[in-house]
């Protein structure tokens, strides 16, 4: 072979060679500025991001913006979100100036005003508490506007709304025993059993996740317990989950109700919302027939309780007596444990936050994740949500259209 052709050979071979090539380095496409303002709404003591997420946002690249004092009331210092990177300010506007607002519970009015134009705003919604001048000042400013009790998983669940329900259901049962107790007046027994005394009786209404932790709790401190709810797949699934013999579970009947509350010692509810509010299933006179010093826990009292004599109450003042029945009616249990709540949310946000910023931002996010999207309600100054634009009487327009126009 002359040199040529040896040449022509070589140079053919090399285009099969392995060609030395720099690895891409993964940068971050959006950088965040989020705000941490301190909740102002008496009784919330949580926080929506802890130290220890912060930190992982800022070694991303993003930036946090905290007001003094905001996770105080979760048990978390200044100085530890200080030490994670977070900017820590002393004045709440600085806070509520962030591209993306954190928050827990849903801002007043003076809050919104001090939201900037076309922010983003992620807290939980109350559709009970709020009015349509809460929606009307959110459009005026163009605030893209999430609840985080809207947003799924994969698997369609809310998860926010199933970590708080984990924490609450398993809280009431302590909280039962509270006030079941001399301690506070009550019938001086305690809940569960022991050898030679029968069981507290424990009836819960509804069959979720509140209840599923609230029956776990009874049962392991020897408690009968008796779940109602018209959904059979539910009741199938918790007796499946828990499969303890002294569980009952029962459909909705209103007769087989009404004589389990006659020698009830605790009675739970917890029955989802239909339509945005909880169906009155417990009577005032199905209360009037319940035994001195019961004690009732309505957990569902931000969607309007299941007991009709139910009022919202507060942490600060947790309960009030009718017909002889204690009635615990506080809506947000969870921050009664503010530092396990605010794990468990900031657990939700922290790959939500990076999740976005690998996107591109909020509204390249809600092409790619169906579910985050569902969590918003509110874009460019109109509703998106049409159930709630129908219940306030307001215009309505759905999500892709209304990003569409954005683009435009």
């Amino acid at each position: 072979m002359n040199k040529s052709g040896f040449k022509q050979v070589v140079e053919t071979m090399s285009y099969f060679h392995p060609q030395e090539a720099l690895m891409p380095v993964k940068k971050v496409n959006k950088s965040l500025l989020i705000g941490l303002p301190k909740e102002t709404t008496v009784g919330e003591n949580r926080i929506a991001l802890r130290p220890e997420a912060v930190q992982i946002l800022v070694n991303n690249g993003h930036e946090v913006v905290m007001e003094t004092g905001a996770g105080v009331a979760a048990k978390y210092k200044d100085d530890e979100y200080a030490n994670a990177g977070a900017r820590v300010v002393y004045s709440c506007e600085e806070a509520f100036k962030a591209d993306i607002v954190l928050k827990v519970a849903p801002p007043s009015l003076d809050e919104i005003l001090m939201l900037k134009d076309r922010a983003t705003l992620v807290s939980a919604l109350q559709l009970a508490n709020i009015e349509a001048e809460f929606l009307q000042h959110l459009n005026q400013k163009r605030i893209t506007a999430i609840a985080f009790e809207l947003i799924e998983d994969k698997q369609g669940n809310q998860t926010i709304v199933r970590a708080m329900s984990e924490i609450a259901g398993s809280t009431v049962m302590l909280i039962a025993a509270e006030y079941l107790s001399n301690a506070h007046n009550g019938k001086g027994i305690i809940l569960g059993g022991i050898t030679g005394v029968p069981p507290t009786k424990v009836m819960i209404l509804g069959a979720g996740t509140v209840a599923e932790y609230a029956a776990r709790t009874a049962l392991g401190l020897g408690a009968s317990v008796r779940v109602f709810d018209d959904n059979l797949y539910k009741l199938l699934r918790l007796k499946q989950n828990l499969g303890n013999f002294h569980l009952y579970t029962s459909t909705l009947d209103i007769g087989a109700v009404r004589e389990t509350l006659k020698t009830t010692d605790v009675a739970i509810g917890a029955l989802r919302a239909e339509n945005g509010r909880t169906p009155h299933i417990i009577t005032e006179q199905m209360i009037r027939e319940m035994k001195p010093n019961s004690v009732i826990i309505d957990v569902s009292i931000d969607h309007g309780g299941c007991f009709e004599t139910s009022k919202t109450t507060t942490h600060q003042k947790p309960t009030f007596k009718k017909y002889d029945v204690i009635h615990y009616c506080v809506p947000n249990i969870a921050s009664r444990v503010a530092h396990t709540a605010s794990q468990a949310i900031s657990n939700i946000f922290l790959p939500m936050l990076l999740k976005i910023a690998d996107a591109g931002g909020v509204e390249d996010m809600i092409y790619q994740d169906t579910g985050f999207a569902k969590g918003i309600y509110a874009y460019l100054g109109e509703l998106s949500n049409e159930y709630i634009a129908n219940k306030y009487g307001m215009k309505f327009r759905p999500l892709s259209s209304l990003i569409i126009a954005g683009r435009m």
